[in-house]
């Protein structure tokens, strides 16, 4: 009852942000890292990324940020998530982003799709076209792949499909996966917020926890 439960919270965060599903192209450029010759890691992402719900400082860029500074590494993370957003919605957006150069483009979209129930094969399509203009950049940013995974409600054939996507995607560009950002989140009471629409702060940590071991490679040029 728990998973069904964190699960329809989703759902209903997907729909109640829909109406923000698109970043306008007159809109202010992207911030810039702020620290001279610090690399930029961007976070494209949902609400998930953005932390819809919590201070900025308790999403999980902002953590990966204390991360990142721990470890002595030369990077800004940038919190680029949106709520609502769908794929086609990051594939809209990513001109936009990419207006200020990228060391690093973390990609978490699909969230929405699943959780509406799009075709798998679009959602391919647009994660491809958002990794293909990000590698226009010269330098081109590493990139990471952030994994999501679908509710039962489609059917399991449709989950089955659209688990797939993201190895498949991170196979044929050869780019490193976070295999599912809400690992040992979903489905945990104690890790949703009470409105069981979005991580808490101690869910956010998790989700920190799973991305920064890949991204930490990634940064540190052994991925």
């Amino acid at each position: 009852m728990i998973a069904r439960w964190s699960w329809i919270g989703l759902a209903l965060a997907a729909l109640s942000g829909c109406g923000r599903d698109e970043r306008p192209e007159a809109a202010s450029p992207p911030p810039a890292a702020g620290d001279g010759g610090r690399g930029r890691v961007v976070f494209l992402g949902t609400s998930l990324t953005a932390g819809l719900g919590l201070d900025p400082g308790q999403a999980y860029p902002a953590l990966i940020q204390r991360k990142i500074d721990s470890a002595g590494l030369p990077f800004t993370a940038i919190n680029a998530g949106v709520s609502g957003e769908t794929s086609a919605g990051a594939r809209r957006r990513i001109d936009w982003l990419m207006r200020e150069p990228a060391a690093v483009l973390v990609i978490e979209t699909g969230a929405n799709d699943g959780l509406r129930g799009l075709d798998p094969d679009s959602l391919e399509a647009n994660i491809q076209a958002v990794i293909d203009r990000a590698r226009r950049q010269q330098p081109p940013p590493r990139i990471v792949l952030v994994g999501m995974q679908a509710l039962p409600n489609y059917g399991i054939g449709y989950a089955r499909r659209f688990k797939a996507v993201y190895p498949e995607l991170a196979k044929r560009n050869r780019i490193p996966l976070v295999p599912f950002l809400l690992q040992g989140v979903a489905g945990v009471d104690s890790l949703n917020q009470a409105d069981m629409l979005h991580p808490t702060a101690a869910g956010q940590r998790r989700v920190a926890e799973t991305v920064w071991p890949v991204l930490e490679r990634v940064l540190k040029g052994s991925a």
